[in-house]
Order: structure tokens, then C-alpha cells, then sequence
């Protein structure tokens, strides 16, 4: 099976430079399963690529659009935390989204370079002294929306946050 790589202006970041962002392709069947990969660099200025990648492919697969949503809204803010939070905006350091479809789930991974976090120590943001903060809702927002989430955490090697959605 062939990978494809493609480099492809992608639009002008907040500098006002054109940037790229590197998707890779595999097998594009859902019987048989269909894999992708977007890799960007750790600015917020990417998150809507990673969107736009994430929803043209569940849409082209036949996804449900209700799943499609939780799903997308999840890889969002999966990724907006591994570029903040994981890298710290560090455009040295890239963020990989990794998308895995086949008949019965979706399952996507998505990685940083940063130093690792524990996800215990992150506290409850529906207890009543957190209710007001504006931060501290990301691993809740994905555990309401997936159906399975677990992380990976690499010590001064980074995160990756995997996510599967079941289709049925």
C-alpha cells in the first residue's frame, strides 16, 4: 500500500507568512479502513486545517454528522491543548493528528513534543470552585463527547491523547 505525502500551501500565518501543513494518506475505503495523518506546527493559526481535514474526511466516509461533530470538536480540543499546554506554542515542535476509520469506530491520536502532564492532577471543572474559571474543561469536553479516551504520557517526550468514537 502506498503513502502519499503532500506539501501544500495552506494559508498565510499571523506573521502574514504562507505556511504548509503535511497530511499523509493512506486506502481511502471505510470497508477496508482508512488511514490519515496531519501534522502542523504548534500554532493555534493550524487548528482550523486540522478541522477542515478531520470533518472533509468523516463527511467523505459517510460518517454520521452528529458523530462527526463530537468528533471534531474533540480533535480540536485535543490539539488546541497539545499546541498550548503540550508544546507551549513552540513552532520548533509539531503536533501530529492521527485519523484511523473503519466500519465499527473511529479512532483518532493526536500527539505533541511536549514534557508530559497528569492527567489526574487536572482538577474537576464541574465542582463548584471551578465552575467560574475560564480554563480546565478540555479533558472533560472529550470524555462527554468520545467514547473512549485515554493518554499516553511520555515524559519530556510528550502526550498523545487517543480517542475512539463507535459508528453503531
Amino acid at each position: 500500500m502506498k503513502t502519499a505525502v503532500k506539501m501544500r500551501p495552506s494559508f498565510k500565518d499571523s506573521s502574514g507568512r504562507a505556511k504548509s501543513v503535511r497530511t499523509k494518506r493512506k486506502n481511502t475505503s471505510r470497508e477496508v479502513g482508512y488511514c490519515g495523518q496531519i501534522i502542523i506546527p504548534s500554532s493555534l493559526d493550524y487548528l482550523p486545517k486540522v478541522d477542515e481535514y478531520v470533518e472533509r474526511k468523516l463527511r467523505k466516509l459517510g460518517v454520521d454528522k452528529d458523530k462527526l461533530a463530537d468528533i471534531a470538536i474533540s480533535v480540536t480540543e485535543a490539539a488546541t491543548n497539545a499546541v498550548m499546554h503540550g508544546n507551549k506554542n513552540d513552532l520548533k515542535k509539531k503536533v501530529a493528528i492521527n485519523l484511523k476509520v473503519d466500519s465499527s469506530c473511529v479512532e483518532i491520536t493526536v500527539e505533541d513534543e511536549g514534557n508530559g502532564f497528569d492527567p489526574e492532577a487536572v482538577q474537576n471543572p464541574t465542582e463548584e470552585k471551578n465552575i467560574l474559571k475560564q480554563v480546565g474543561r478540555g479533558i472533560f469536553i472529550l470524555k462527554s463527547l468520545m467514547d473512549k479516551v485515554d493518554f499516553i504520557i511520555q515524559p519530556q517526550k510528550g502526550t498523545i491523547v487517543k480517542m475512539t468514537k463507535f459508528l453503531s
